[in-house]
């Protein structure tokens, strides 16, 4: 592996390992070192130069789907642009696939999940190297042995078969890091040669279908070596894939594409082509502010990212690759990851110029109305200074000289879930020269930011709201669209149904219409009752009427956080209340007298709203 050069922001060093799928290689580690000191950095976003829409580069991985391709639920997938999923079937019987004669159950596992990829708008890469057995198991053969390639050519034409009848299109990725010898314990010279031969066939049965190649263990080079001799075999057997994919544990991509350029350029080989760095981000790098970075500086390479999953035992097929993580009830939570992912596919509109620093990187969109940052870095710790330049490019979102800049860190959790962005500033500020700069504390090596810009009329805020006393989230019961739906706590998945738009009202202090995000509708007291027990729903949003209005009263007791509240009925005076102080998921909300002499017992009645 190398190092990126000085001139593009360092990385932390960490386990120089390869995956198929979960599977981990040994043959070469580097210990991670300690985050350096920490030191004040500053990067720059100029809203005038701007090109190009997101195309969400960096939101694909490795697995991640359950065998029969259920779960997680879409919108995991939806709400972070999902574009790619490289599988085949790895680790299901090990011995698994053709050679132990056990191809149907990966099969049946690969179907599935290209199904649902493909239903979900990405993209499926097969890896018949999974299908044929080799997944880091010891397998007995291997593709043309002893110049035999007769059981491979009869593989060939059963998956070939399979993929026709499937009605699919999908990319092929021939054989995982055929320059490691856990996936290839054979000769170069043979794996030229299966190459050669499967590329040939592939191409003659499906011409349109895209041939990636050569996921090489390790990143492009200029000098002599494995990768520089597939270019040269390729190139004199006119076998050239559609797309060079490579993995980056832990790399820059940036540097991995110039790298890549230039071995191309000196052979004569056609570029710029599309790049796949279809296994990124080492298992230390698995975090908010790694994961951020490797997004920034893929955008910034132009090459598109899978990301790696180190899981095993059950867990490579599930769990998004490690994006998310599962409660006692086999519920699916997000990370924080997942959530810097959602940040990253919320960005729409225009790209904007980033100049990064040393450790810090940063993805910039504008569109009308709203422009995004997310910062992206690691390593090191210290006071990020995001430079902002030509706000006076933007579409309305500068009023009277002055934006509103929601700062919010995405919390790493020492890897456990993550309810939601907390919310760190949300001020108006004045400009200077069409410019401000807004100061990041990074203390924690693994979190990270982003920074909305909005207009600074805009004084509401969206947030999940989380009973203190279960550490659920008010929830829109079985992500009904019906008016008169009773809202419900359930575990904190992240999906629209738990998001909310607090909605100023005006003329009343604190006071908000909260509208669900997935349905539209508005928290109501049903029948505008000053009952206790009264059940809270949703409903059309209906503008004065006060049992949609809640007053956010700031809760104080010993160990609350600064996000802590009670939703107040503003036509009650009765607080937002979780039904008999349950803790079971699916528990109904209902409204109840306040507990006003300690505002915060019972903790039913208390709301941590991160995004204030």
């Amino acid at each position: 592996m190398t190092t990126a050069p000085t001139s593009v922001p360092r990385r932390r060093r960490g386990t120089l390992a390869h995956l198929l799928a979960g599977v981990l290689v040994t043959s070469s580690i580097a210990f991670a070192a300690s985050p350096a000191a920490a030191a004040d950095e500053t990067i720059t976003v100029n809203f005038s130069n701007a090109a190009g829409t997101p195309s969400y580069r960096a939101s694909g991985w490795i697995y991640g789907m359950t065998e029969n391709a259920s779960g997680p639920a879409d919108h995991f997938y939806t709400d972070v642009r999902f574009r790619y999923m490289r599988a085949g079937g790895a680790q299901l019987d090990s011995p698994g696939g053709w050679v132990s004669g056990r191809y149907q159950r990966r099969w049946d596992a690969t179907l599935a999940q290209a199904r649902r990829t493909l239903a979900l708008g990405g993209q499926f890469v097969i890896l018949p190297h999974d299908l044929w057995g080799a997944d880091g198991f010891p397998i007995s053969r291997f593709p043309g042995d002893s110049g035999n390639w007769s059981d491979y050519d009869a593989f060939l034409s059963r998956l070939i078969s399979d993929v026709r009848a499937a009605g699919i299109t999908v990319q092929w990725d021939i054989w995982n890091e055929p320059n490691l010898s856990l996936f290839w314990n054979r000769p170069q010279s043979q794996y030229f040669e299966l190459w050669r031969r499967t590329y040939q066939r592939l191409r003659a049965e499906f011409p349109s279908h895209l041939i990636v190649g050569p996921s090489h263990a390790g990143v492009p080079t200029t000098s002599a070596g494995w990768w520089t001799q597939y270019l040269d075999f390729v190139k004199a057997n006119n076998v050239v894939p559609d797309i060079f994919s490579w993995h980056s544990l832990p790399s820059d991509p940036v540097a991995n594409v110039n790298a890549a350029n230039s071995s191309l350029s000196a052979r004569a080989i056609a570029h710029p082509r599309p790049y796949q760095i279809n296994e990124y981000g080492a298992s230390n790098e698995q975090n908010p502010g790694d994961g951020s970075w490797y997004i920034a500086r893929l955008e910034r390479a132009g090459a598109d990212g899978l990301r790696a999953n180190w899981a095993s035992a059950g867990n490579l097929h599930n769990d998004l690759a490690n994006l998310l993580t599962r409660n006692s009830a086999g519920v699916h939570l997000p990370k924080g990851e997942w959530w810097v992912y959602r940040f990253y596919g919320s960005q729409t509109g225009l790209i904007s110029s980033v100049t990064p620093s040393p450790a810090y990187d940063a993805f910039a969109t504008k569109d009308s109305g709203v422009a995004k940052i997310l910062v992206g870095g690691g390593g090191t710790t210290g006071n990020i200074a995001v430079n902002i330049q030509r706000l006076d490019t933007t579409s309305g979102i500068v009023q009277n000289n002055q934006v509103r800049v929601l700062a919010q860190r995405i919390p790493h959790n020492g890897g456990g879930a993550v309810q939601g962005p907390i919310t760190i500033s949300n001020t108006v500020v004045s400009l200077s020269g069409n410019a401000t700069t807004v100061n990041l504390p990074h203390s924690n090596v693994d979190d990270t930011f982003t920074i909305t810009l909005l207009p600074p009329s805009n004084t509401g805020f969206i947030s999940v709201a989380v009973a203190q006393h279960s550490q659920q989230c008010l929830d829109d019961t079985s992500r009904s669209t019906a008016n008169g739906t009773q809202q419900q706590q359930f575990s904190c998945e992240g999906g629209n149904q738990q998001l909310w738009s607090f909605v100023p009202v005006t003329g009343a202090a604190d006071t908000y219409t909260i509208v669900n995000q997935h349905s539209g509708k508005c928290l109501d007291v049903n029948g505008v009752s000053t009952a206790d027990g009264a059940a809270v729903i949703q409903w059309t949003c209906n503008s004065g009427s006060l049992n949609q209005q809640f007053t956010l009263r700031k809760v104080t007791y010993a160990g609350n956080d600064t996000h802590d509240y009670q939703l107040v009925a503003r036509h009650s005076g009765k607080c937002v209340d979780v039904s008999g102080v349950s803790t079971a998921a699916g528990a109904l909300v209902h409204q109840w007298t306040c507990n006003a002499a300690a505002q915060g017992s019972p903790l039913n009645q208390t709301w941590r709203l991160w995004g204030r």
